[in-house]
């Protein structure tokens, strides 16, 4: 299409990761495995959640909430990455770039909001146990939850439509595997300050704002907790907010590293790299983290097993 001397782009070439022709097979399986282990693994937290009576906690409300955000945040980008791998013409339409930029960081938001929730939940829990039923009420659990589902939908919506008012001319190849905002301000003809200061000063309130959060809360969970004079009750609470903060490190980490700490030797490798690991990586990890490091999810699991079980032989 063309409108006087612009070409106006219908379409992008996503060129994906740099991965050698031969081992394209290789990886394709490996991605795909990874992707299906994160899709079931996320579920079978969803619904251990959902059927054990002994987790309608709100640790594991958020829990859930998280585990769904992490099924669609990996569901955005690799069934587009698996079906670019396997076609000669690895191309996505304009709207399908935009709608797939908004949900990217619609999900990503998410998981940031949810991460600082579950965050104050922990905090709450460690510091004021005689106090905690009362303060996480469930509505404020329920609003908790709300708050971060509206909050990402407006952060996702600005920056997608500021990137839809933007020009593409005659360049159209995105060297990433999804529509990442970087790679799309690259691309444009248009002046693109408007889009580089609100990610700026979005990227401070959705990223270093929750971050800085949830080091102060474990700064004084970790403070409360060397008060303690038993033993049991320091290997107790470690254990409760373990995975959390090893969720929180594999996330935060790389995000950082990427969007807030570049560096002028940032290759193209580098960053798809350090994408595919809060993307694709930390997803498929998370229910290992909580499952394997959590007692009452393991508990949890044994009991819903048990039932069916029973149920099965009956």
């Amino acid at each position: 299409m063309t409108e006087g001397n612009q070409t106006v782009i219908s379409q992008f070439l996503l060129l994906g990761l740099p991965i050698p022709p031969e081992h394209q097979h290789l990886f394709y399986t490996l991605f795909l495995v990874m992707y299906l282990i994160t899709i079931l693994g996320n579920l079978i937290i969803i619904i251990i959640i959902r059927l054990d009576s002994h987790l309608h906690t709100p640790m594991y409300l958020f829990l859930s909430n998280l585990s769904f955000s992490d099924l669609c945040f990996s569901s955005v980008t690799m069934p587009k990455l698996l079906q670019n791998m396997q076609s000669h013409y690895p191309s996505i339409s304009y709207a399908g770039c935009l709608t797939q930029m908004y949900f990217y960081l619609y999900f990503a938001d998410l998981e940031s909001f949810l991460l600082v929730v579950m965050a104050y939940d922990r905090y709450v829990a460690i510091c004021f146990p005689l106090h905690y039923t009362s303060i996480m009420s469930p509505k404020l659990c329920v609003s908790l939850v709300l708050l971060s589902w509206v909050l990402t939908t407006f952060h996702a919506m600005l920056h997608t439509l500021l990137v839809a008012r933007l020009s593409f001319c005659e360049d159209n190849v995105i060297p990433h595997f999804f529509c990442d905002i970087s790679p799309l301000l690259k691309l444009s003809c248009s002046d693109t300050y408007v889009n580089e200061l609100v990610i700026f000063i979005m990227g401070g309130l959705v990223i270093v704002i929750p971050f800085l959060l949830i080091t102060v809360s474990y700064a004084r969970v970790v403070t409360s907790i060397l008060k303690v004079p038993s033993v049991r009750g320091i290997r107790k609470a470690f254990s409760t907010c373990g995975s959390h903060l090893s969720v929180v490190s594999l996330f935060y980490g790389t995000i950082i590293g990427l969007y807030l700490c570049p560096t002028a030797n940032n290759s193209t490798v580098k960053e798809t790299v350090m994408a595919m690991m809060y993307t694709v990586v930390t997803p498929m990890l998370n229910p290992f983290i909580y499952s394997l490091r959590n007692r009452d999810m393991k508990g949890a699991l044994a009991r819903v097993l048990s039932k069916k079980k029973i149920t099965f032989c009956l």
